[in-house]
């Protein structure tokens, strides 16, 4: 779109004429208007589901369209480790991101973020149980939080999703596919939990990234900065 190409010129402008450039990121993301493109063979879907929105892989997107102009230390603090390299206010984020990307962020935010964390904190529950049992050895616990978690297998769930979508069935999945399966399950997690459950899971998952030390980055900014717990 030439709105893209616009927000691309006034975000290397503003760069170059001296902007903070975290800011200059966050108001050429505000104008960004493409939902998906392909770009050197590789595809960058920066809404899932036409509801989710990927802001840090746009982050990415435009961070490599201005290469060289970013300290690199600051650019991989920021694509890699959530870590921006100034503070910005609540209020602020939320009026970069716009009235119509915000929602879709929190969407991201909860449908993703969150649901991957649910997953590593119930992980983490079932490891402290076999520990306390006696299982000294490390075992693969992802299938069991599968089913603790949804009541399926994953293999199942990856199969159903993959026949939702006409994705070929395959065991190994892409990066973004992964991200689209993750807001899938967060979705039918919800659709098959009572509330209460519901809740009680989200809970969980916000402690887990509280307790792991991510909690100022999510919370402060960065990437779910606006949500109040």
């Amino acid at each position: 779109m030439s709105s893209d190409v616009e927000a691309i010129r006034r975000f290397h402008g503003a760069i170059a004429g001296g902007k903070q450039w975290y800011v200059a990121l966050l108001e050429a993301i505000g104008q960004w208007q493409s939902e998906e493109e392909i770009l050197g063979g590789r595809r960058y879907r920066y809404l899932i589901d036409g509801e989710a929105f990927d802001w840090l892989l746009l982050a990415e997107r435009l961070l490599e369209a201005v290469d060289g102009l970013i300290p690199e230390e600051e650019r991989s603090a920021l694509l890699l480790h959530n870590r921006p390299p100034t503070d910005i206010t609540a209020d602020a984020f939320k009026k970069y991101l716009g009235d119509a990307r915000y929602p879709q962020y929190l969407n991201y935010f909860y449908g993703v973020t969150v649901e991957r964390a649910l997953a590593l904190a119930v992980q983490e529950e079932i490891r402290k149980e076999r520990h306390v049992a006696g299982y000294l050895k490390e075992r693969e616990n992802s299938e069991e939080s599968f089913r603790r978690i949804y009541g399926e297998e994953e293999a199942v769930l990856l199969a159903r999703f993959q026949k939702e979508r006409r994705y070929r069935r395959v065991k190994s999945i892409s990066l973004g596919e992964l991200k689209e399966f993750t807001y899938w399950l967060f979705k039918y997690r919800v659709k098959h939990s009572d509330r209460a459950r519901v809740a009680s899971d989200t809970r969980k998952a916000l402690d887990w990234l509280q307790r792991h030390g991510q909690s100022q980055r999510l919370f402060k900014g960065h990437p779910g900065a606006i949500i109040d717990t």
